[in-house]
């Protein structure tokens, strides 16, 4: 970069700073120059998978060049325009594109739920190479430098974020067409020894993978930047990876890849891209958390490198050397294959300002039916209609709860998405009755692929309306996949979007009906036969836009697009259910996720947890591992301790592959069915609590499934925990994850905390690592002191049948003897919460012998005939004289009691309390 000119730096003002009649701006802007430049080359490695078309890798080899053109003989660097931003909510946004590039470049649209509201950045001090802005408090400050480059973001505390403090920021600018150089410019620029260095340029224009060549017809376009965060040591997010929740060191060809593929049986401890991405980190530390939201729907590598911090170093030799504290500094490195540099800097200072700063940018997760809380029961396939009944049918003999049933490709005619399998499925609708008479729902599946069949309606209306991806040739790009030869969807063009939506309407998908909903697979874009098994890079989208520019975010398109189908199916009044196997940053608004194609063995059960909570803290708290593993048959050890595990995880569904045994609940035995019932019916005791916990996610940020260092910022031993975690703020999980266990090492933080066991009641004082005995019905749950938990004390056969069932409240006491809890409770499928306030939202508290029932919001009223019937009270060192409840309609009420002084446990049982009244519970 250029030394700042003054004129220059004024323009940027007069530009850019408001007059005193027009509305401020938030925006400065400078010029720069590309400088250091890293070139994205492709590797193909890996074994053939049987059944499977080899897995391939990428690697990044990097050299630095200075990013130059040759043109007429002359050199000269291309000018890049850098603007910084300040957003509402302490977030900052700086944005780095060519100021003059010869055609637009990719900014990725419809992630951001709308266009962020700036605060005026206010210059601080101003001199030659450099400025200062502020935002409105002072609090926080960009310090930008001219030369080098280099913007250091302050708080009160000192320096926070460095960026280009390495100097590795790049930018390969667009280029003409080598072929449209005209001969007398070749024939100046070969009086120059230029043949090398144009052999090496010809060389990036065309890569090839395999029998695919990828041309890139104004050349190599890639971005990076680094950022290094002072102080910080402890780095989350970016998935999806089956690797740990803390981010790791990389190496040599081991940068963290973004890049959404088909992975089948995907290793772990693989920092390989699999089927979803968020290109999004959080660093934590004692007293900040910080957020990196790098907006790139490109191919994209991160490489992390931590230097641990130096209690001393020394300054100077001899015997008077001085001694210094030297911080930890995390260095992070951004590459994107193609676009720009649009990066999001969210300065917390908390976790909780962090989580609300990303949500403010792209959604809260979306506030699911309450069916789908429940247990999911699939496979690849159930064969029939007579199989889904006998399946249907086998939960209810052996007194298993679930709510849904899947059905996986083989229910289409011929994996024509939107048909039935007349054989198989004849009467779809009478299936779906036998379903609604359970008060039960169905899930379909429905791919991206279409078949090419002329006869087939959707592939032939797509056809006719242009409706495809097309190939770089300009015909309509053509893939395998399960059908066979198919065309792709083109979910970037928003009409495509509103005609796929108009597909899942009564009269144009016939055989469905309102208790259907949908699973959006193969989404990556799966290609059997395309490099890694996805799509070519220059395949053409809507807006001439390149494949390789928007590839991460082909899969949410795709569920934006089915959600609002099921939405406008109902007009508008219900919420869609839609699972995603691909998604990317601003998925939470659509529905769920899951993490693939796991294989049935330990170390995925164990691997999934770190897996859920990095989704959980990027802001898709709906996610989940498939139950029991999809590949491979699990040992019933296994099947029990992942039910176990999934019971405890937002999204709850078991699922196999064809070629695997059947393993439904009942098939392992009648001890490992009970087991596995018991772990169920758990998961659906606690309904209101999860329920509860996604209302908090939807309105305020909430993740559902914590690490414990966003529930315990301020604890050191709790950054590096990845084998338990928080269910919101109340409950402490541990599930099993090894086999033949028999005790677990659980770590209960908090030195002022207290934290009890949900069976035995057992109690212990925080900050320490406890071992748990376990044998196989052992499922290490503790609650923690301070905290109501509202649960069901009746469980029926799938939610629906549980609305008007009464509640029961578990009142675990902290140290200082009291507690607080919410609940939350609408119709549990309609959008009335939303548009109407029917909802109810109350707030529990003990305090000096006292547990009140009041409302949380005057705004909601739903009506409800539900009852709390059962209270008990954790951790009460007194037996009470006596119990009265006290109701807003003036009655008290003497009410009987049982006292444990062993476990210090209060049970107030058949009481009649109802949940949506003011009510107090005096305990003398």
């Amino acid at each position: 970069m250029k030394q700042l000119r003054s004129d220059a730096r004024n323009r940027a003002h007069q530009i850019w700073m408001p007059s005193k009649e027009k509305q401020p701006q938030s925006r400065r802007t400078h010029r720069i120059s590309a400088q250091d430049s890293t070139w994205p080359r492709r590797e193909l490695r890996g074994p053939t998978s049987k059944g499977k078309l080899p897995r391939m890798s990428a690697t990044w080899l990097s050299r630095p060049r200075t990013l130059r053109t040759r043109w007429n003989g002359l050199h000269f660097q291309v000018p890049l325009l850098a603007e910084v931003y300040g957003i509402e909510g302490n977030i900052f946004r700086l944005k780095i594109n060519e100021e003059t590039p010869l055609k637009p470049r990719y900014e990725v649209p419809d992630v951001l739920i709308s266009k962020p509201s700036t605060v005026r950045l206010l210059s601080c001090s101003t001199d030659t190479g450099s400025l200062v802005l502020a935002d409105g408090k002072g609090n926080l400050k960009c310090h930008i430098t001219a030369n080098p480059f280099k913007i250091d973001l302050v708080s009160e505390e000192g320096v926070m974020m460095s960026i280009n403090l390495l100097g590795q920021l790049y930018f390969e600018h667009l280029q003409i067409p080598l072929k449209q150089r005209t001969t007398k410019e070749n024939e100046e620029d070969a009086s120059t020894d230029t043949s090398q260095q144009n052999q090496e340029d010809l060389g990036l224009w065309e890569e090839k993978f395999g029998k695919f060549v990828d041309v890139k017809v104004n050349g190599p376009a890639s971005i990076g930047l680094d950022f290094s965060l002072h102080g910080f040591e402890y780095l989350y997010g970016i998935p999806q990876h089956a690797e740990s929740h803390q981010l790791k060191n990389t190496g040599d060809g081991e940068a963290y890849r973004l890049y959404n593929l088909d992975v089948y049986g995907y290793k772990i401890h693989d920092k390989m891209g699999i089927y979803g991405s968020v290109p999004y980190l959080l660093a934590h530390k004692l007293g900040r958390t910080l957020g990196i939201f790098w907006l790139n729907s490109s191919e994209t590598l991160v490489e992390i490198n931590t230097e641990p911090a130096v209690k001393y170093t020394l300054t100077q030799m001899g015997p008077v050397a001085a001694k210094q504290e030297v911080r930890s500094r995390t260095d992070v490195r951004w590459m994107s294959e193609s676009g720009i540099i649009d990066v999001y800097l969210l300065t917390g200072p908390t976790p909780s300002d962090v989580f609300k700063q990303y949500s403010s940018l792209t959604g809260t997760q979306a506030m699911p039916p309450l069916f789908s809380l429940g247990y999911h029961q699939c496979r690849w396939n159930y064969e029939n209609e007579q199989d889904v009944k006998a399946v249907d049918a086998g939960f209810d003999k052996h007194d298993i709860p679930y709510d849904v049933m899947w059905l996986d490709i083989e229910h289409t005619e011929g994996k024509r998405y939107f048909t039935w399998d007349k054989k198989r499925f004849p009467n779809p609708e009478r299936m779906q009755e036998l379903l609604r008479n359970k008060k039960r729902k169905l899930v379909v599946i429905s791919d991206p692929h279409i078949k090419i069949d002329p006869d087939y309606s959707v592939y032939a209306k797509a056809k006719e309306q242009d409706f495809f991806v097309r190939n770089h040739e300009g015909g309509d790009f053509e893939g395998v996949c399960w059908p066979g030869l198919s065309c792709y969807l083109d979910f970037t063009n928003p009409k495509v979007r509103e005609w796929y939506s108009s597909l899942f309407t009564f009269s144009a998908y016939q055989g469905s009906t309102d208790i259907l909903y949908i699973w959006n697979d193969m989404n990556e874009p799966s290609v059997f036969r395309g490099p890694e098994l996805t799509m070519q890079k220059n395949a053409i989208h809507h807006g001439n836009w390149e494949h390789r520019e928007l590839h991460n975010i082909y899969g949410f398109y795709q569920q934006m697009a089915t959600a609002e189908g099921l939405i406008q199916r109902s007009k508008g009044k219900e919420r869609p259910f839609v699972l995603t196997r691909s998604f990317f940053a601003g998925s939470q608004k659509y529905g769920a996720v899951w993490t693939g194609d796991n294989t049935a063995e330990w170390s995925y059960l164990k691997i999934s947890i770190p897996m859920l909570l990095t989704l959980n803290v990027t802001g898709i708290s709906f996610c989940g591992a498939d139950v029991g593993g999809f590949i491979g048959n699990p040992e019933a050890e296994l099947l029990v301790r992942w039910y176990q595990a999934g019971a405890y995880q937002p999204f709850f569904r078991g699922h196999a592959t064809m070629n695997t045994k059947r393993r439904e609940p009942w098939l392992f035995g009648e001890e490992h069915t009970r087991l596995i019932r018991e772990a169920i019916r758990e998961r659906y005791a606690l309904l209101p609590y999860w329920y509860s916990l996604f209302y908090r996610a939807h309105v305020a940020s909430e993740p559902i499934m914590r690490p414990l260092w966003v529930e315990f910022p301020d604890e050191l031993e709790t950054f590096g925990v990845e084998d338990e975690y928080m269910l919101g703020s109340a409950l402490l999980v541990h599930p099993v994850t090894e086999p033949k266990a028999t005790v677990v090492d659980v770590f209960l933080p908090g030195p002022n905390e207290v934290w009890y066991d949900t069976k035995t009641f057992a109690h212990w004082e925080g900050a320490c690592t406890v071992k748990i005995p376990v044998a196989l019905d052992t499922i290490p749950v503790f609650q923690r002191g301070g905290s109501v938990v509202p649960i069901k004390t009746r469980i029926g056969k799938s939610t629906g049948w549980m609305t008007d069932f009464p509640y029961g409240l578990r009142v675990a006491l902290s140290t200082k003897g009291s507690a607080v809890g919410e609940l939350y409770l609408d119709d549990g499928h309609s959008f009335k919460y939303l548009h109407e306030k029917q909802f109810l939202h109350r707030k529990f508290s003990f305090s000096s012998g006292v547990l009140t029932n009041s409302c949380a919001d005057e705004s909601g009223h739903y009506p409800s005939e539900c009852v709390v019937e059962q209270i008990s009270v954790l951790g009460l060192r007194k037996q009470p004289s006596s119990v009265t409840t006290h109701s807003s309609d003036g009655n008290d009420r003497s009410v009987a009691f049982a006292y444990c002084a062993r476990k210090a446990t209060l049970t107030l049982e058949k009481l009649s309390l109802n949940i949506g009244t003011d009510w107090e519970v005096h305990i003398k």
